[in-house]
């Protein structure tokens, strides 16, 4: 029986990927860093910051690359004072999700301080009972994240399904021994969420009811 269910953030809940993207490519930019594309911010999305810099900028010295984390959080932060949109029937099925007494929590690749502003700025605060971030525990796919959060919430394993958007949420979940739900609308195309081998593949988020058995 799902008692718990994690989300991540961007690229499952809220389609922030093109602003990741335009304010990554715009650091690189005022960092002279070599060129990069779209594609290759996509494929980092979900990673702690010091993580997705290094995978994107591998070449670079470690100066350059905080130079560009540091670049990276001004344009984001001056574009994430719009609230992000939500993907089509999120908070319905949020909504539904909590009427059924499911706990639900976030396991996110942004900072603390950026969820907390964007949980303000999309008033979703009240569906989470708890949350993690890459700034204060390992970056995904490392499962340390999700352990932290069914030791607190003292959840078994069995009774949790993560769902996120890229293979680094699904082999975190895999790693932390508990179901993962891809969703295919996200930074990863579905081939890559597949050979995850994760519990289902939704291509919509009212999906979930059904794949997590909650239809009445």
């Amino acid at each position: 029986m799902v008692k718990l269910v994690i989300f991540d953030w961007d690229g499952t809940l809220f389609d922030s990927i093109d602003k990741i993207c335009q304010s990554m490519l715009h650091a690189g930019e005022l960092s002279n860093a070599p060129k990069r594309e779209k594609d290759d911010i996509k494929n980092i999305i979900g990673l702690s910051l010091d993580k997705a810099v290094s995978t994107v900028w591998p070449e670079l010295s470690n100066e350059a690359q905080e130079e560009i984390i540091e670049h990276y959080k001004k344009l984001y932060v001056a574009r994430d004072q719009v609230p992000p949109e939500a993907y089509a029937n999120v908070i319905t099925t949020l909504d539904s999700l909590k009427s059924k007494g499911i706990i639900m929590a976030v396991a996110t690749g942004k900072t603390r301080r950026g969820l907390e502003r964007v949980l303000d700025l999309t008033d979703t605060r009240n569906y989470f009972q708890s949350s993690r971030c890459a700034d204060e525990t390992l970056s995904k796919p490392d499962p340390l994240m999700l352990n932290e959060l069914l030791s607190e919430l003292a959840i078994s394993p069995e009774d949790v399904v993560m769902v996120g958007d890229t293979e680094y949420d699904l082999n975190m979940a895999h790693n932390a021994g508990i179901r993962s739900v891809g969703v295919t609308y996200g930074a990863h195309e579905s081939y890559r969420l597949e050979a995850c081998r994760p519990y289902a593949l939704i291509n919509n988020f009212d999906e979930l009811i059904d794949v997590l058995e909650l239809k009445e």
